[in-house]
């Protein structure tokens, strides 16, 4: 038994499940469920699963590419005009390019660092919110943001247990994309050093 194996960390990420939403009369998309099970110290949750849709991986990887100039980030699936989202093959072959994708990000120590891709793995905010919170234009930190979605959305009992305590109700809120979250008193930080917010809009 070498205790420096049980000590190393890991992040496993999946994307899976992806889910036709209906959008309007005219228009759906496709969502996909990313699940987070780490025992990293960048991590705020050790487990997690959020549900992301393709647009807002491309706006991760700009918002990514902005703060990390130096880095050649990994190619997110392309987008073609001929997807099919009635095509199984396609919707799967896009599911596990963006897989690809996060597994190499989360590779990444400096990547790590950066505020919005905790957010976006571990809490249900829009891109608009979540350049809200990194930018300090919220009530609520990232930290904040991370465990009020994972209280709304109770799946990992465990994790519950371990934020009982000095744990506040939690108003009840929606778990669309553009759900908003109240002020909070927890001021809890994240294990990981975020960097500074982009001065882009």
């Amino acid at each position: 038994m070498t205790p420096k194996h049980e000590k190393q960390e890991f992040v496993t990420v999946l994307v899976r499940d992806p889910r036709t939403q209906k959008e309007d009369s005219w228009h759906s998309y496709i969502d996909y469920e990313i699940f987070i099970h780490t025992n990293s110290m960048c991590f705020t949750r050790k487990t997690s699963c959020v549900r992301r849709r393709f647009r807002e991986f491309v706006w991760l990887r700009q918002r990514l590419q902005s703060n990390a100039v130096l880095i050649q980030l990994p190619e997110l699936p392309s987008k073609t005009p001929f997807f099919n989202m009635n095509n199984p093959h396609h919707v799967d072959h896009r599911r596990q390019g963006l897989q690809e994708f996060l597994e190499k990000i989360l590779q990444d120590a400096l990547l790590l660092s950066d505020s919005r891709l905790h957010l976006f793995l571990q809490t249900q905010l829009s891109p608009e919110d979540m350049e809200a919170c990194v930018s300090g234009q919220t009530k609520y930190s990232v930290a904040d943001a991370i465990h009020k979605f994972a209280s709304l959305n109770r799946r990992f009992p465990i994790e519950d247990e371990e934020t009982k305590k000095g744990k506040t109700d939690v108003d009840s809120d929606s778990e669309s994309s553009s759900s908003r979250l109240g002020p909070s008193d927890d001021s809890v930080s994240c294990g990981c050093k975020a960097s500074p917010a982009s001065e882009e809009s």
